[in-house]
């Protein structure tokens, strides 16, 4: 059993700040552009209308409440029930949007990731633990669908928000817009201290996620392994202290989000206080209007509930650039068999294997100079210990693997010449381990095949002596 389980995919660091990257991520939502757009659009639009409501209350109270102006007061109630109506459609719209173009990309994403892992040389499973591959097709795929559905355009309309809401506080009373403020500095350095912090515990959770899902999947395909010699409780001790280092991950992140809100919402009330305190005795001294001092405790919200989060989601775009990373380092990879041949007949079967030398890592040969010849029709048994090539004979005539020199021919053509398809339809090959996919007996002779019919595969059980075993099974075929 491999040691790799528990090496977990490394990131060629990708970050926020790589351009390149960034674009191309954004590239995964060129069929959506327009989608794209309208979600863009929305975000510009919520952090527009968000300010007025602050903005009408203040109008509300210096205009109509304190003057006892019931008709106008009406009209004000009705507007700001009107704004946030509207307001409440852009938000399920604008969340609604970008939830549908998240998963819109990632389910693209996951086809082309999927194809490309498809193709690979066998050599790539022989080198890769398949929790790394896994864990890249699903995990590190779905995480990219935060930079579009929490991460990007949300970071857009919380800027976009700030910016507003303080080019209105400091439109309209600019020394209480600069007291409220005060705090200001304090939030900006706890963020900062945050999002370094959590950068790591995100990175280390995302490690330790990888090695449980390696050690998980090797262990699981490898069960007879583990259970032949006995090893479960051995295995288990590993696994104990591979779960330990996973919960502490966890735990680590969770503590940075324990500490941060609670000092955030400190510094909130502290701003919040020096405020109020300022603005009460400028409302006394006549120097502001109690509606601006109203107003100025909503635009206060609005403007620390954004930084608060920024921390967070320019996280989420982080770990999402370091997840497509990773993602595009399996579609960016070259590892396929190369497939330039032509021919796509059937052939008779005449094999020869000419001065062939085969090694699985390089000059490790595990075939030297082999030659032979074998006619169609023949039957050859090939006889030999433990690691003398038997198998790699069968894995390079079906091109599983290519030789390093000499030449295997069929029917008097190099195998190069025949397309990669052709070659492996017209094998049949039988292996000693059987591979069960999920599914019926019927999907699993045909690998879903829907141009082999029914009777064929009949014929086929038949042929093989399993169909009466088949058909003692519930729903025969279709069990």
């Amino acid at each position: 059993m491999s040691n790799t389980a528990g090496s977990a995919p490394k990131s060629t660091g990708g970050n926020v700040l790589d351009w390149q990257l960034f674009k191309r991520v954004l590239s995964l939502a060129k069929p959506y552009k327009v989608q794209f757009m309208i979600a863009t659009l929305l975000a510009l639009v919520l952090a527009g209308l968000s300010p007025l409501r602050p903005y009408l209350v203040q109008q509300t109270v210096d205009n109509y409440i304190l003057t006892a102006n019931q008709a106008g007061l009406t009209r004000m109630a009705l507007l700001l029930v009107t704004l946030l109506f509207v307001e409440s459609i852009c938000r399920y719209s604008f969340g609604y949007l970008t939830a549908w173009l998240g998963q819109s990309v990632i389910k693209n994403l996951r086809v082309r990731v999927f194809d490309h892992i498809l193709n690979f040389r066998l050599r790539y499973f022989d080198t890769t633990p398949i929790g790394t591959a896994t864990t890249r097709a699903i995990n590190d795929v779905e995480t990219v669908n935060d930079v579009f559905s929490e991460g990007m355009i949300t970071i857009i309309a919380d800027l976009f928000t700030i910016i507003v809401v303080l080019g209105i506080m400091f439109y309209t009373d600019w020394p209480l817009t600069l007291v409220s403020l005060i705090t200001f500095p304090l939030l900006i350095y706890a963020t900062y201290l945050f999002k370094e912090g959590i950068k790591k515990t995100f990175q280390e959770v995302r490690t330790q996620v990888a090695r449980l899902n390696a050690f998980l999947q090797e262990h699981i395909t490898g069960m007879g392994v583990v259970q032949i010699f006995a090893a479960e409780e051995q295995e288990m001790q590993k696994f104990i202290a591979i779960n330990r280092q996973q919960t502490k991950a966890h735990i680590g992140s969770i503590w940075y989000y324990s500490i941060f809100f609670p000092v955030v919402e400190i510094i909130i009330a502290s701003a919040l206080g020096l405020m109020v305190w300022y603005g009460a005795n400028a409302v006394i001294g006549g120097h502001t209007t109690l509606g601006t001092l109203i107003a100025f405790i909503l635009y206060l919200n609005m403007l620390f509930y954004p930084m608060r989060m920024l921390a967070d989601k320019f996280n989420t775009l982080q770990m999402g650039m370091v997840a497509s990373d990773r993602v595009f380092s399996i579609i960016d990879r070259n590892d396929r068999i190369p497939d330039n041949g032509t021919i796509n007949t059937r052939f008779k079967g005449n094999i020869a294997f000419k001065q062939v030398w085969f090694a699985y890592n390089d000059k490790d040969w595990v075939l030297r100079n082999v030659n032979f010849e074998l006619e169609a029709g023949q039957t050859l048994a090939i006889v030999g210990a433990t690691g003398a090539g038997k198998s790699s004979v069968i894995n390079i005539l079906n091109r599983f693997y290519d030789i390093q020199q000499g030449s295997i021919e069929i029917d008097g053509k190099d195998i190069r010449q025949y397309a990669l398809s052709a070659l492996r339809n017209n094998i049949g090959l039988v292996l000693q381990d059987v591979f069960l996919f999920s599914g019926t007996v019927f999907e699993n002779i045909t690998l879903r095949n829907p141009n082999i019919t029914m009777q064929q595969v009949v014929n086929a059980a038949k042929l093989m002596g399993a169909h009466e075993f088949i058909e003692k099974l519930p729903n025969g075929y279709f069990y």
